[in-house]
């Protein structure tokens, strides 16, 4: 995102089992743990990210608030932060994609590269179909693209020369996690965002962007 002038949501796409749509790993002082929203799924009916709808009968809002208060509360930069998450619990959600984006935005805007810095539009608004390829093609002409960034996974489904007939270089990213501040013992790379707003503040994303 931060690389990117227009970022686009893949929310109209199949939901898979055991993504990150629905999940995200924080730190402890007794290790890892798994802050999962829990949803309404029928695998067999190949739902779309965005139909799937979130089970508010499991009282995971008030879990994940009180983990995340137990677990970064003497975190430096918990105040700063905190109140995004106490916002967000409050709510009622119905549907996945909505609380997804919601805290996307907002913890893009915490790092400095939210919408007010650029585009951020969601896939199922643009109308574009295809498929795998082509409907990746097709959204970079849509805005007028000229560079893709995709993920390092990518190299095993994407060839540059189909986006090359349409004038469009195919950049692969090559992410070297950082090491930053954190508590609870040694570092744990991959966590979320939160770790690291909760642990560097301002300078989170100069820690991603390997500016520190």
């Amino acid at each position: 995102m931060h690389r990117s002038d227009i970022f686009v949501i893949y929310d109209d796409v199949q939901y898979d089992k055991g993504s990150w749509r629905n999940r995200n790993r924080i730190k402890t002082a007794g290790g890892l743990q798994w802050l999962t929203v829990p949803v309404h799924i029928r695998f067999e009916e190949h739902p779309l990210i965005n139909e799937v709808r979130i089970d508010n009968n499991a009282g995971w809002k008030k879990k994940h608030l009180s983990s995340i208060r137990q677990n970064y509360s003497k975190a430096p930069f918990y105040r700063q932060y905190a109140g995004i998450f106490e916002e967000a619990y409050s709510r009622e959600w119905e549907y996945l994609v909505d609380i997804d984006m919601h805290f996307i935005l907002e913890l893009a805007d915490c790092l400095g590269i939210g919408e007010k810095k650029k585009k951020i539009v969601r896939s199922s608004s643009l109308g574009i179909s295809g498929d795998r390829i082509e409907r990746l093609i097709g959204i970079c002409r849509y805005f007028g693209a000229s560079i893709f960034y995709e993920g390092a996974a990518g190299r095993s489904y994407i060839d540059p020369e189909s986006f090359a007939r349409h004038g469009i270089k195919v950049e692969f990213q090559n992410y070297r996690h950082p090491v930053y501040s954190q508590m609870h013992g040694a570092f744990v790379p991959y966590l979320s965002a939160i770790d690291l707003l909760f642990n560097e503040g301002a300078r989170a994303l100069a820690v991603l962007a390997g500016m520190n």
